[in-house]
């Protein structure tokens, strides 16, 4: 074994666990947002006139007035410096799917140069970061710096490594969003408003509708050492060869098994730090693949979740180095075995405690309940090809559709249930005779039918990339290094158009003379019609689903790239320019850089791949190949009359070899002029494709001459570690 390879495998396996502090009588709650700036400490450190103008603002959406910023400016510093904080940031989303910040002092001088800390409400609500470098789809030009971060008081101040961090938007000079924040905020005023609207039908009392988020994060630990010793889990966040180890996942015994000790030691940290940034995480447990896991929070509302989800990632990584693990987020770290999503489980919440898809014990909830379950589905029916488009990417596409993630195409699953509820509504016949009252009553009679809980009435189906599950909806298909918010920012703006085009549809009806509920109802039924072909009940991996849904028409997108063509849709643009969301030119922007990202993953993955191809594995097996050339002639100086017989296998290791290092070599050279072609092109969009067809096929060839060699060359002498030495932790 190489020593580079033999130093990271024992490394490895002498690790002991980090042992951290326990939580004192064991209650997490002692410590839950003692770093977080919430509406406790809010009204501790502020004046009561300054505490009620900020709540107000925060919960009804008014501007903040300035003055009132300068006290809550000067009320964060106090609380912040009380905790260890010497500098504040604004936090933000850029479009490259991280968290970024610009850390200030609170130091500063005073006319004649003495030193002070000051904090002023300007400093809180705006500030100026460089813009020029983040991606911008062609907003900004790299000569033009200037952009603006400004105050998002719906997320609460938070302090993390001794900085006081500011949740932020962040725009360019010319008004236009650079951030996945501007576009969610935006998308959940129109949820609000447009549930609302419906909401009067059933309830009076509630004020403010709001999307609720809970994300299931997984992920992978590796060995620090091992990690070292892969250059292409280093730079790409996956493997770009490995063959197969003899034992993986195929006994299922990973999966909810014994969290090994140090896996544990790391969890309780991060965990315990989470809980102190006001993060309500909850699970943990073994995912299915070896050295595979996954945590998640109690469901919070989704702009507060999409912060926690990005912070935790950031979190994870730094306390990862501290207990020699790296955690991987990519969806398909090592080939042939699970890879990692993040469900994202949505619903809507009211001011006064309803989770309007959750059903009541009354037929008026459970028309409320279906009346937006319904609508949610001819939501997802009507965008589903942009709620897949939301999500995908380069690294997504290795998950997808590969029996272990859901398909590309997006289909709903309700369950036996509710399906036999929807079908009873559009199907039952009534007679002609009855009175509009008496079909209502008969109508509510089946609604009635409905169960206060569903959770446990069906089956969850793993194979939906959209599944009801009791009194929500569970969004599999998102993947695990992606943002929640890019399809939550989709969906919560279809599901608001849809309930804003129904409200409209039922006071049409209304207007006629028709009672309120025989006009819900006869609306509910056209949606049910109008979005049935979405409802999928089966196994969403079957050969037979695919071709069932191509006769419904529904859309099967399975390349990336086409798939980030229907943010240019003209219902994609209806959807989000006609409400508001994004503009024209902001939508644009994000459908190129995504293919920019394409390429640059692609470009990095080839670049790696070539160089350890050429430097590290052809070397080594040419390396083996001549000490079995050494074998044969020395078989022929000791047996000349039979060596050509004792020689057969090494003779055949030999061609063998040559074999795979010529296909290499070659592979490799054609890659790097398909390359260099393709970064001559100009266009985005085209050397996209140029990436996607002539480069990016070539990693798979080359990988499979490399795994082949891998299996063939002196265990001793293989450079990297192997697959049955990275997935499972010791």
């Amino acid at each position: 074994m190489p020593k580079l390879r033999f130093r990271a495998f024992t490394e490895a396996t002498n690790r002991e666990p980090v042992k951290i502090d326990e939580i004192k009588n064991g209650s997490l709650s002692s410590v839950f947002g003692v770093n977080v700036f919430d509406r406790a400490k809010m009204k501790l450190y502020l004046s009561e006139e300054a505490y009620e103008s900020l709540i107000s603002s925060i919960d009804e959406g008014k501007k903040i007035d300035r003055k009132i910023a300068g006290h809550v400016a000067s009320a964060m510093k106090a609380w912040a410096m009380e905790r260890g904080a010497t500098h504040y940031t604004h936090w933000f989303h850029p479009l490259n799917g991280s968290t970024a910040e610009k850390h200030d002092a609170f130091l500063s001088l005073d006319a004649n140069g003495k030193p002070l800390e000051t904090f002023k409400g300007d400093m809180l609500v705006q500030q100026e970061p460089d813009a020029s470098s983040f991606p911008s789809g062609g907003i900004r030009n790299t000569f033009e710096a200037r952009g603006y971060t400004a105050w998002d008081p719906t997320s609460p101040a938070f302090i993390l490594d001794g900085t006081l961090c500011i949740p932020t938007v962040f725009v360019s000079y010319t008004g236009e969003a650079l951030d996945f924040k501007t576009p969610l905020l935006k998308s959940l005023a129109f949820l609000d408003k447009a549930a609302l609207s419906v909401l009067e039908y059933f309830d009076k009392d509630a004020r403010k509708v709001y999307a609720t988020l809970g994300w299931e994060q997984e992920y992978f630990l590796i060995d620090e050492s091992l990690y070292d010793a892969r250059p292409d889990l280093a730079l790409c966040g996956r493997t770009l060869m490995g063959h197969a180890a003899a034992k993986d996942q195929q006994l299922e015994d990973h999966y909810f098994g014994s969290i090994p000790a140090r896996v544990s030691a790391y969890m309780k940290e991060f965990e315990i730090e989470a809980l102190k940034l006001g993060i309500p995480i909850k699970t943990r447990h073994n995912e299915v693949a070896p050295n595979q896991f996954e945590c998640a929070p109690i469901f919070e509302e989704a702009n507060l979740a999409v912060d926690h989800n990005q912070l935790i990632m950031s979190l994870m990584d730094r306390i990862a180095r501290k207990h020699k693990f790296r955690v991987l987020f990519h969806e398909k770290p090592f080939k042939g075995i699970n890879g990692s999503g993040k469900h994202n489980n949505w619903s809507m919440m009211t001011d006064t405690g309803v989770n309007l898809l959750s059903p009541g014990k009354t037929p008026k909830n459970n028309l409320q309940f279906l009346t937006f379950l319904i609508n949610t589905l001819k939501a997802v029916h009507d965008h589903s090809a942009l709620l897949m488009g939301s999500i995908a990417s380069e690294s997504n596409s290795h998950r997808l559709g590969a029996h272990e993630a859901p398909p590309a195409i997006m289909s709903v699953f309700l369950g036996k249930t509710l399906s036999n509820v929807l079908n009873e509504l559009e199907e039952r016949v009534t007679d002609q005779k009855m009175t509009p009252d008496e079909k209502t009553e008969l109508k509510l009679e089946i609604i009635g039918k409905i169960p206060e809980i569903l959770l446990d009435n069906t089956d969850r189906n793993r194979t939906s990339p959209f599944a009801f599950t009791g009194n929500r909806f569970e969004f599999r298909a998102v993947g695990s290094s992606g943002s929640c918010a890019s399809p939550m920012i989709v969906l919560n703006t279809a599901v608001a158009q849809q309930l804003t085009r129904f409200r409209e549809d039922v006071e049409k009806i209304i207007a006629k003379g028709i009672k309120k509920d025989e006009a819900i109802l006869q609306c509910l039924r056209k949606v049910i019609v109008e979005s049935k072909k979405i409802r999928f009940e089966g196994n969403g991996y079957s050969k037979e689903w695919i071709d069932e849904a191509a006769k419904r028409g529904l859309p099967n997108i399975s390349n990336p790239l086409e798939a980030f063509k229907t943010f240019l849709w003209d219902s994609s643009s209806k959807l989000l320019t006609g409400n508001g969301i994004l503009t024209k030119r902001e939508l644009e922007a994000r459908y190129e850089i995504r293919n920019e990202i394409f390429v640059k993953k692609v470009q990095i993955e080839a670049r790696v791949l070539g160089d350890l191809a050429i430097n590290h594995i052809i070397p080594t097996a040419i390396g083996y190949q001549n000490t079995l050339i050494s074998n044969v002639k020395g078989l022929k100086e000791l047996f000349p009359e039979n060596w050509e017989e004792l020689a057969d296998h090494q003779y055949s290791l030999i061609k063998e070899i040559s074999d795979h290092i010529h296909s290499i070599s070659h592979l490799v050279n054609e890659m790097i002029e398909n390359r260099k072609q393709a970064n001559q092109i100009e266009n985005i969009v085209q050397k996209a494709n140029a990436y996607n067809e002539k480069v990016k096929p070539y990693i798979e060839e080359i990988r499979y001459h490399i795994d082949k060699l891998e299996m063939i060359v002196d265990d001793e002498m293989w450079p990297l570690p192997k697959y049955r030495e990275m997935l499972f932790i010791r």
